[in-house]
This record gives structure tokens, C-alpha cells and sequence, in this order.
């Protein structure tokens, strides 16, 4: 499980996350397969509008965000973040280029 996802669950200043190692295994998986069923989604998205790799991880991040999400707030941009490090897009805004998410 990569630190980036730990982080995710980890309060400021503390280092054991919020969650067990099992439920926070578990949200990791579902997160991944999340990112990487996005991929093809997201490309297409690009090419068929046209718009900046920026633009279209925004639309993503909107559609993992509100009340009927799978994904908590921060796992919906660590998810984002993840599609765009799979993708080789830069990275979003909130996310400092040399973090690895991986």
C-alpha cells in the first residue's frame, strides 16, 4: 500500500492511520481498481472534447464528490491523483509533482 494512501487516513501529527489495517486495505483496493477503471474513461473524455488534462481530472474529481460517492472526499482526490499519475498527465493541483503515489 503506497504511503500516499496511508497518508490519506493519517491525522496531522500522528503515525498509525484512522483505520485498521484491513479496512484501510480494503478502501486502497477499491480506490486503485477506481483509478485504474477511470483510465479509458478519462482519455476519452479528453479526446472527444479536447480539453486540457487539467480540466477533464477536475470532471473526475466531480464525479467521485457528493452524497452518493463511493469514496470519501480525500480518497476521491487521492483516486484523481492516481488516474493521473496512470495516465502520465500532471499532476493535479493539489497534489505536489514529486509525490509518488504508487
Amino acid at each position: 500500500m503506497p504511503p500516499s494512501f496511508v497518508a490519506v487516513y493519517l491525522p496531522p501529527g500522528k503515525q498509525r492511520p484512522t483505520l485498521g489495517l484491513a479496512e484501510l486495505a480494503a478502501r486502497y483496493e477499491l480506490c486503485e481498481d477506481m483509478a485504474q477503471m477511470l483510465t479509458t474513461h478519462a482519455s476519452e473524455m479528453q479526446l472527444r472534447s479536447d480539453a486540457p488534462s487539467g480540466q477533464v481530472l477536475e470532471q473526475c474529481l466531480q464525479g467521485l464528490s457528493g452524497p452518493e460517492a463511493p469514496v470519501a472526499p480525500e480518497e476521491a482526490r487521492w483516486v484523481v491523483s492516481r488516474l493521473a499519475e496512470l495516465l502520465q498527465w500532471p499532476p493535479p493541483a493539489w497534489q505536489p509533482a514529486q509525490l509518488p503515489l504508487e
